[in-house]
């Protein structure tokens, strides 16, 4: 299998969208709904302090009756977020959501936050893995050289 910073190359443009733990939860959601995506990196002065997902807007807004427009970020993140590295497999990082029950991973460099990594990122590199695969079985059974 693949590293992380394998995959980190083929989303060379792919933007890490983050907010800081101050903004309120409104804001967060304009975010995620704005870009399209299911959780934003909290960074306080370019330091990951968590991360917060439509999940968490869900489960701590949501449900308790809580008003986005004046609950800040801080209150329902999730704080120090597992993470992984670029030298890490794909593999621990689907063992990680797995038993974590998580979608999202940040990726991190020295404490430098590179990227954040979704469940889809995993899933389309291994469908291209599988891809790739299958030619290759097939060119072999019918004896081409690949």
């Amino acid at each position: 299998m693949k590293k992380v910073k394998d995959i980190l190359i083929e989303k060379i443009n792919a933007e890490t969208h983050k907010i800081a733990p101050d903004a309120t939860v409104w804001d967060a959601i304009k975010l995620m709904t704005d870009k399209s995506v299911g959780a934003l990196l909290v960074t306080d002065a370019d330091k990951l302090v968590g991360i917060i997902s439509e999940r968490d807007y869900m489960r701590k807004v949501a449900l308790m009756g809580r008003a986005s427009q004046t609950t800040a970020v801080r209150e329902i993140m999730t704080p120090n977020p597992l993470t992984v590295t670029p030298e890490q497999s794909t593999e621990l990082c689907i063992e990680l959501m797995t038993e974590k029950r998580i979608r999202h991973l940040p990726v991190l460099d020295n404490d430098k936050v590179l990227a954040m990594l979704s469940i889809r990122d995993l899933l389309e590199n291994i469908l291209e893995e599988q891809k790739h695969l299958i030619v290759q079985l097939e060119q072999y059974i019918r004896g081409e050289t690949y």
